[in-house]
């Protein structure tokens, strides 16, 4: 990937429904270069999809955090497999380094919260945990 995919894949995350127009005069490109490009990069499999955010994703689980997982032995396949079957799992990273894993979570309320988190500490094979509460989230400004 060089700089001009880099610098589409920013602008498309600060404009994720950008027409391939406004991406060339952004990027000072023409539209042919950006469908090109567009497509090599998802052909290779750089971009795996579109999404969208809307405000009941965010209202319906106001309290976020982020838990990270260490793991004993060679558990992290069943236990991934046990988090992602708790409904207020949002998705399931695994890492390098100190954790294993890192869950995406959201609930309702701090209540509901901890209460997952004691069901997954108590999962055979998560010998520490450490969770962080999300508190606001910031993102790139549309161009």
């Amino acid at each position: 990937m060089d700089d001009m995919d880099q610098a589409l894949i920013a602008t498309l995350r600060r404009d994720g429904r950008a027409s391939h127009s406004t991406l060339a005069q952004i990027l000072g490109v023409t539209r042919a270069t950006v469908r090109a490009r567009l497509a090599r990069l998802e052909q290779r499999g750089e971009i795996v999809g579109y999404s969208v955010l809307v405000k009941g994703d965010v209202a319906q689980s106001p309290v976020r955090a982020l838990t990270t997982l260490a793991i004993e032995g060679r558990g992290i396949e069943r236990i991934t497999r046990r988090l992602l079957g708790f409904s207020a799992v949002q998705a399931v990273h695994s890492t390098s380094g100190k954790w294993d894993l890192v869950v995406a979570t959201g609930t309702a309320t701090l209540a509901e919260l901890d209460q997952m988190l004691v069901q997954i500490r108590h999962l055979d094979g998560v010998i520490s945990s450490e969770t962080s509460i999300l508190l606001a989230t910031h993102t790139p400004k549309r161009a």
